[in-house]
């Protein structure tokens, strides 16, 4: 380490780790009052025109009126139907928005908007508080989020919560490739591709959810993700 290198940490890095503490325990003190809760990806670039902004509206609205906090991440898009959906249903809407030098603008529609600067950070407050993750179609964003709860449920790093890729024919040509590059190969073992499940239907998914929720019990007896 250089003299330059160690001036720099003496000056920037002590003081990054309290802004990422500061992160932390706001955002915890925030939602750990907000109860269980349902994260929602998918692409900020979603027109309210589409038939995917419809059906994140649907989705959200059928499951914020079970008493489940829709979450996202706060911005345009997916999110923003999302949040409209909960919002619409009078029920808690998370946005969990980020700073970026484009695209991402926090949208209206989130009752409870937290902001963050790093996205680590922010990626465990996605996980710490949901009990159930839906992917609709998204860019690199969606997947990135999609491979990271998907690794750390077959790790069994969080319990084995709900996923639902939402879309069929977006997800189709992945998950070919998955059962034939990644399964054929033995890149991943027998059932890691039934740790998920796919539909065109918001009610099915909301059905799935609901049934996980049943089935491991109130809120105050649910698993927690990083406990």
């Amino acid at each position: 380490m250089n003299n330059d290198t160690k001036l720099t940490f003496i000056k920037e890095d002590p003081w990054r780790i309290f802004r990422i503490m500061a992160e932390f325990v706001d955002s915890f003190e925030t939602l750990s009052q907000v109860g269980p809760g349902v994260t929602i990806f998918g692409s900020a670039r979603m027109l309210p025109g589409d038939p995917h902004y419809q059906a994140a509206v649907e989705l959200a609205k059928g499951l914020a009126k079970h008493n489940l906090a829709i979450i996202t991440g706060g911005g345009p898009g997916i999110m923003e139907a999302a949040n409209k959906g909960a919002g619409l249903a009078k029920g808690k809407s998370v946005g969990l928005n980020i700073e970026l030098p484009h695209e991402q603008k926090g949208n209206r529609y989130a009752n409870i908007p937290i902001n963050f600067h790093y996205f680590f950070s922010r990626k465990v407050c996605f996980v710490k508080y949901s009990i159930a993750f839906v992917f609709m179609p998204g860019g690199f964003g969606t997947l990135d989020e999609f491979f990271e709860v998907l690794t750390l449920v077959q790790t069994q790093r969080i319990p084995e919560f709900p996923l639902i890729l939402f879309g069929k024919e977006h997800w189709k040509g992945l998950l070919r490739w998955m059962k034939g590059r990644l399964e054929g190969s033995e890149f991943i073992s027998p059932g890691d591709l039934d740790l998920f499940t796919v539909t065109d239907d918001p009610q099915e998914a909301i059905n799935l959810i609901l049934d996980y929720e049943r089935r491991v019990g109130p809120p105050e007896i649910m698993p927690k993700a990083f406990a």
